[in-house]
């Protein structure tokens, strides 16, 4: 049966082109130029990322159609956005992440993980957020919460069946242990570049516009601690605040992890190959700052260890004989190729911004009234960032909002890196609602959370990460850049 088309989306529909048009036409000057043509354009992309009336990837073409027409880049500077090295960073990294999944070399590292914690209660919870935080980092983390909830519901499936039935400490297990998979989902991508969709717009954006580079190992220097810091926090508000569970003993839940092993029997050549592969690339990110420096000739860059990973994939066999490889083109099927045009259009979109003055202008206002204070508004923008998120696309709306934040940061004379970065990351820290982030979504289609109860944790933990993103922004960055 066919869904009918939901009132906001067709709101959206019609909403989006009818202020492009009034902003395009309107007889008096907004900005002046190219600037409203920009602007007139921004409005429409934000409406439509908001109802997402079509697809956020369709919405994120806008730019490439119109600027050319009407005049605010040609063909050629705008498309130029949709081929930015961030862009095949990306494609690299997804490539990887495909690689990882096609041989289930990725569950195999998560149910070691999760043998390795112990058999309490606690302890598998720990085990299974660990694990999904450490897939996170390198995978999206939507596959990373669909490898984890099989499992998951396999341990709580035992606490059903058991004698005492599903007691109230059961229930609190197993609502832990879904916030938990998708909290630290979440929050393992803060930890890489590659790690989520934001944390790339954000270092295509600065590359393009200001010439700021961040490295792969920069950016883990300063992530991998906030996202650990971030998961412990996690782990105690759900298990030792929010719902306890009395130490309750799962002794059964080592059988479920010694079964998901065997089903997948013991490591093979292809799975070692890849293996070997994900490792190089991961070390030449960590280590290239120094392999530039004692070897200036190969000029590496984190984008062109990626797509050296993403080829070695592709390239290396594994039976020559028959031509059989890790990777096959084919299995580029599955690849989240709208992701990469959505970071496209939002290089396009600031670019334009930039062209147009608008970031001069909003640096301009901000310059003229500094009355609120440094610290203010930086938490401002680190709060609106945060719950905007849990209504709309993160990555739609960090394209719209980091070139407004750097403009601010310009205004109010602060290094644009310590306010940009934790604006970003806050992005990844929505806990409260399903809708938020695919892993929210996924684990309450399980049927074993209500939205209240997310609310609950999600709201408290929301609250603490503004907390967290304000300590890093006055203390943590100014250490880093």
């Amino acid at each position: 049966m066919t869904k009918p088309f939901p009132l906001v989306k067709k709101t959206g529909f019609f909403l989006g082109p009818l202020l492009f048009g009034l902003l395009l036409w309107y007889p008096e000057t907004l900005i002046g130029g190219i600037g409203d043509k920009v602007l007139a354009t921004a409005a429409w992309m934000v409406v439509w990322w908001i109802t997402e009336t079509v697809s956020i990837s369709v919405t994120a073409l806008i730019p490439l159609v119109l600027f050319p027409l009407i005049g605010v880049m040609d063909v050629k500077e705008v498309s130029s956005n949709y081929g930015s090295p961030i862009v095949f960073l990306f494609f690299g990294g997804f490539v990887m992440a495909l690689a990882l999944e096609k041989v289930n070399l990725h569950k195999r590292i998560a149910l070691n993980i999760i043998k390795l914690t112990g058999t309490s209660a606690n302890k598998v919870i720990l085990g299974f957020m660990i694990a999904t935080a450490l897939m996170s980092m390198w995978i999206s983390n939507t596959a990373s919460t669909v490898v984890m909830l099989p499992i998951a519901l396999s341990v709580i499936h035992l606490l059903i069946d058991d004698e005492d039935g599903f007691t109230k400490a059961d229930q609190n297990f197993a609502l832990s242990v879904m916030l938990g998979i998708a909290f630290s989902a979440n929050a393992g991508g803060i930890a890489t570049i590659i790690g989520t969709p934001p944390n790339s717009v954000l270092i295509g954006f600065l590359e393009n516009e200001y010439q700021l580079e961040i490295s792969f190992l920069e950016w883990m220097l300063f992530g991998l601690p906030f996202a650990a810091l971030l998961i412990i926090i996690i782990y105690f508000v759900l298990v030792k605040w929010i719902f306890p569970n009395r130490s309750l003993q799962l002794k059964a839940s080592k059988e479920v992890i010694d079964t998901e092993l065997k089903k997948l029997g013991k490591m093979n050549g292809r799975e070692k190959r890849v293996l070997i592969i994900f490792g190089v690339t991961i070390l030449l990110w960590i280590l290239r700052i120094f392999i530039n420096k004692w070897f200036p000739s190969l000029r590496l860059t984190d984008t062109s260890i990626s797509m050296l990973g993403a080829f070695a994939m592709f390239a290396i066999p594994f039976r020559f004989n028959i031509g059989d490889f890790i990777l096959e083109w084919k299995d580029t099927q599955k690849l989240p190729w709208g992701i990469l045009i959505l970071f496209g259009g939002g290089l396009a979109l600031a670019a334009g911004m930039s062209k147009g003055g608008i970031v001069d202008l909003i640096a301009q206002f901000v310059a003229d009234n500094k009355a609120m204070g440094i610290t203010i508004t930086v938490t401002i923008l680190i709060t609106l960032m945060l719950f905007l998120t849990e209504l709309m696309s993160n990555v739609a709306l960090t394209a719209v909002m980091v070139p407004v934040v750097a403009g601010i940061c310009i205004g109010l004379g602060v290094p644009m890196l310590y306010v940009l970065i934790p604006v970003t990351i806050a992005s990844s820290c929505a806990f409260m609602l399903p809708m938020a982030t695919p892993p929210n979504a996924i684990v309450f289609a399980s049927g074993y959370i209500k939205v209240h109860q997310m609310a609950k944790a999600g709201s408290l933990l929301n609250i603490i990460s503004v907390l967290l993103l304000i300590l890093l922004f006055k203390y943590v960055m100014p250490l880093f850049f």
